[in-house]
């Protein structure tokens, strides 16, 4: 499939990537929207709560929504996404991944960006409920890893899959690691980090036999993190088998159903990888939107409406 030419045209201050992306993360206006909670248990006994918002006449349509890094269900692009989705007649499921609602998730392992055994968990969860004839996935940076990965990794899925959409998306997880390294990229990095700190530390309590203050003191970098959370918890040799392992641009080629991909050209969190021209070209099925700004999670339109939850709602009515 060709490449979709960007019609994103932002005002003058939302062309600068960093404004785009620091606005709409803590200057947003929220938008309005009402969820009720509910809380999936998983087979090992953990959970995952999800925040549910209906539209205004019964829907045999679902989008899932999933989270960032550090995200959840009450971030505004993910409230932004579903209340556009509600009004044209789309019930919302946004996840929280595990210990991104709130409260501390049970197990030792958490989220990650390839955990696509919860994310199964979670379809089989609404498809229980026998409403939904259509699903489509949507999923904001480490999200949108974890549903392109689901998608490529299996032979089949649920039929009710329709389409699935990924918006500033790390492809590769190892290029956007060393992305947020660079120095521009320090506000990120260490918000990033000082979050997953005070989880580890939190965590460290329950599990001391796995989790300890000398260790704790080590992670001062996100490769730390991983190296010394991530990858043992879930099952990795180190960091570097597990932005391996878990980069969904391996799993691009496998995938059967309608994706589209919105990836700013000035993503500072985003590396060279994470543009795959040549290989969207060859395939009917991929749709890759690189305009020049949008910055991360940043596509500015409106308070309103920001032109990546506009897009998303096109692709899902085409």
């Amino acid at each position: 499939m060709p490449l979709i030419k960007s019609k994103y045209k932002p005002l003058f201050p939302f062309k600068n990537g960093h404004f785009s992306t620091i606005y709409s993360a803590k200057l947003r206006p929220s938008p309005p929207l009402i969820q009720q909670r509910e809380r999936l248990q998983l087979p090992d006994a953990d959970f995952i709560d999800i925040d549910w918002s209906f539209a205004e006449n019964p829907s045999q349509k679902i989008a899932i929504l999933l989270h960032g890094l550090e995200g959840n269900a009450q971030r505004t692009y993910m409230k932004g996404q579903a209340r556009i989705l509600n009004e044209n007649g789309w019930d919302v499921a946004a996840v929280n991944f595990r210990g991104c609602s709130g409260e501390t998730n049970l197990s030792y392992q958490s989220y990650n960006a390839g955990k696509t055994d919860d994310l199964e968990a979670v379809v089989n969860f609404i498809l229980k409920k026998d409403k939904y004839s259509e699903i489509g996935l949507i999923g904001f940076s480490l999200g949108g890893n974890l549903l392109l990965k689901y998608l490529g990794e299996r032979e089949t899925f649920p039929k009710e899959i329709k389409k699935a959409v990924a918006i500033s998306t790390p492809l590769s997880l190892k290029g956007s690691l060393e992305s947020l390294n660079e120095f521009s990229n320090w506000v990120y990095r260490n918000s990033f980090l000082i979050n997953l700190r005070k989880k580890y530390k939190i965590k460290m309590k329950d599990f001391p036999e796995k989790m300890t203050a000398s260790d704790y003191k080590k992670i001062k970098s996100l490769l730390e993190f991983d190296n010394l959370y991530t990858a043992p918890a879930h099952g990795f040799k180190d960091a570097f088998d597990y932005y391996e392992k878990n980069s969904s641009l391996q799993f691009l080629p496998n995938i059967k159903i309608p994706v589209y991909i919105l990836n700013a050209e000035n993503d500072s969190f985003l590396s060279s990888e994470c543009y795959p021209t040549e290989l969207v070209s060859k395939m009917k099925n991929l749709h890759l939107e690189i305009p020049k700004s949008g910055g991360h999670v940043g596509f500015h339109q409106t308070n309103k409406l920001y032109y990546s939850e506009k897009r998303t709602m096109e692709f899902l009515k085409e």
